[in-house]
């Protein structure tokens, strides 16, 4: 099939480069304009775009897939399939007609579960112990298509969302190709989604990301592994700012209160609703990353001092 595939960060590249080795023929890519990045805020391509510039592949970015000159090209491309893997836009119904079998997605989550934006963080945020990737019909519903495959994987303790994303975007790669193999043979029929277990997953805000030292450890930890790498779990430190990566939870610890440090000398712990956590990393504003014993040093976190 003539297949125009849509995305745009780097968890679809996977993807778009399985489409490209595959049997079908990767006509044009379709990601978001290039935008502002780094500190000097100069535009940057998307990894998709990168991808396509690469390997001399035509690359289309309207500001809004109803421009009528996007709709316009993808009309001359003329493609058979349009495979979706995170592109970040609504795609509009009269752009939906354009392809003979329309616009097929790749989703990392097992619909209708964790419908939306971040299904994976969400999963981990919730203590989900299984994920896993879907392949459905695009339609205007969010989400809601009807599913043409799946695949499942295990969140394993220490998982972070980005752990999650990185295995899924491989073995989901695999999947979207098969489920493109089996359309083009016209051997697989999407099956509509069930109506039970519906759940939504919008996108995880700065604040979603605060930690809230309130909560028992397991919520501590899940909350940091769903913000990992992004948009970062942060807590505040002497009135500011610190981000802080993956930590675990330490059974054997003394009694603290919610967000009291105590330094010991291979460990820091934070204090929880429950038992104390032990930190991983922590980063300053305007810092690198560091072990929390170097940072604790650095700082020299004072006795009865928390985080807020």
């Amino acid at each position: 099939m003539r297949v125009v595939f849509a995305g745009t960060p780097a968890v679809a590249v996977p993807a778009l480069a399985a489409v490209a080795a595959s049997r079908h023929e990767l006509v044009a890519v379709v990601t978001r304009p290039d935008a502002p990045a780094g500190r000097g805020r100069g535009l940057s391509r998307s990894p998709v775009g990168e991808w396509a510039d690469e390997h001399g592949v035509e690359v289309l970015t309207p500001a809004r897939p109803r421009d009528p000159e996007f709709l316009d090209r993808l009309r001359e491309l003329a493609p058979d399939c349009a495979p979706v893997v995170a592109y970040g836009a609504l795609v509009p119904p009269v752009a939906l007609e354009i392809p003979r079998y329309g616009w097929v997605n790749l989703h990392f989550s097992l619909l209708p579960a964790w419908r939306g934006a971040a299904p994976v963080q969400h999963a981990v945020l919730h203590g989900d112990e299984l994920t896993g990737a879907s392949v459905f019909q695009l339609e205007q519903g969010l989400d809601t298509g009807p599913v043409f495959g799946t695949l499942t994987d295990e969140i394993r303790a220490g998982d972070t969302s980005g752990d999650m994303l990185g295995r899924l975007a491989e073995s989901g790669a695999g999947l979207l190709v098969a489920v493109l193999d089996a359309i083009a043979d016209g051997t697989v029929r999407a099956e509509p989604q069930p109506a039970d277990g519906v759940s939504l997953a919008p996108k995880l805000t700065v604040e979603d990301a605060r930690v809230r030292w309130t909560e028992p450890a397991f919520a501590v930890d899940r909350r940091i592994r769903a913000c990992t790498p992004a948009p970062g779990a942060w807590t505040t430190f002497r009135d500011e700012r610190v981000k802080l990566g993956p930590v675990v939870a330490a059974a054997d610890g003394p009694d603290l209160l919610p967000g009291e440090l105590l330094v010991e000398k291979a460990r820091v712990l934070a204090g929880t609703a429950t038992v104390p956590v032990r930190l991983g990393e922590v980063r300053a504003a305007g810092k690198r990353a560091m072990p929390a014993t170097d940072w604790a040093r650095g700082v020299r976190v004072g006795t009865g001092e928390d985080f807020a």
